[in-house]
């Protein structure tokens, strides 16, 4: 039998990106999750997570070591370095955000056309020169919708983070049947075999506990290039390497 990770969780080692965008900040792709809340653990460094929120408006999140912060499904996230910033990313529902639970804040015109999104959030390759050109680009385009969307909001306008919303939906809604599977085949399935075990030892049946095992995993790739930074990406049961345009 598969050994996920409690609860069906994905994990990543990230570092965030050093490039510096056209506001001025160094950090990574904003972006947010369709389905899954996300979290961070940070393990070295120091820096900031950027949120857009429809209720809390734009917030930022200070990142040092020890820290953990969360965000929610519809969080636009922003993860902004500051000195050698590291942390490690929990994932509710692993294997969805490897299916393609995250869109780009790409401004409106590429969220509204599916291909042109798909040639803005690929790239050409895994590693290299050419891979850092085009993620550093796509970086910059999400910024770009992303400075949009913060604007309005100090504005007092949610509209524009509400639109985003539902054209994030609409280009991921041909996705969220395959979703379903792998949630059922994952975090669901992992949640059931709990109630499984809790109404065996109700019953005092220890039956489950001889199939007690142990696994180890080290990174499948390391250095790839994510949304928020270089990535250590790990391929655990139930998921698959991550999507993220790559």
């Amino acid at each position: 039998m598969e050994a996920p990770l409690p609860g069906g969780i994905g994990l990543s080692h990230i570092s965030a990106y050093p490039w510096e965008a056209a506001d001025g900040v160094c950090g990574g792709s904003p972006h947010l999750h369709l389905a899954c809340t996300e979290a961070y653990v940070v393990t070295g460094g120091r820096g900031a997570v950027q949120t857009l929120t429809v209720e809390e408006g734009f917030t930022e999140t200070p990142l040092e070591p020890g820290a953990l912060a969360w965000f929610t499904p519809g969080t636009v996230h922003r993860m902004v370095e500051g000195s050698d910033l590291r942390v490690t990313v929990l994932m509710q529902n692993g294997g969805l955000p490897e299916a393609g639970d995250a869109v780009f804040t790409f401004p409106p015109d590429v969220l509204a056309d599916p291909d042109a999104y798909a040639r803005a959030a690929a790239l050409p390759a895994k590693e290299g020169p050419e891979a850092e050109a085009a993620a550093r680009k796509r970086r910059d385009l999400a910024v770009e919708g992303y400075l949009r969307l913060r604007e309005a909001l100090a504005d007092g306008d949610d509209g524009p983070l509400r639109a985003f919303h539902r054209a994030a939906a609409r280009l991921v809604a041909p996705k969220a049947e395959e979703w379903r599977e792998r949630w059922r085949a994952g975090a669901l399935a992992a949640a059931e075999r709990t109630g499984e075990q809790l109404t065996a030892l109700a019953r005092g049946d220890a039956a489950h506990l001889a199939a007690g095992t142990v696994r180890a995993a080290g990174p499948t790739r390391r250095g790839g290039y994510g949304m928020c930074g270089r990535r250590d990406e790990y391929e655990l049961p139930g998921t698959t390497l991550p999507y993220y345009g790559e």
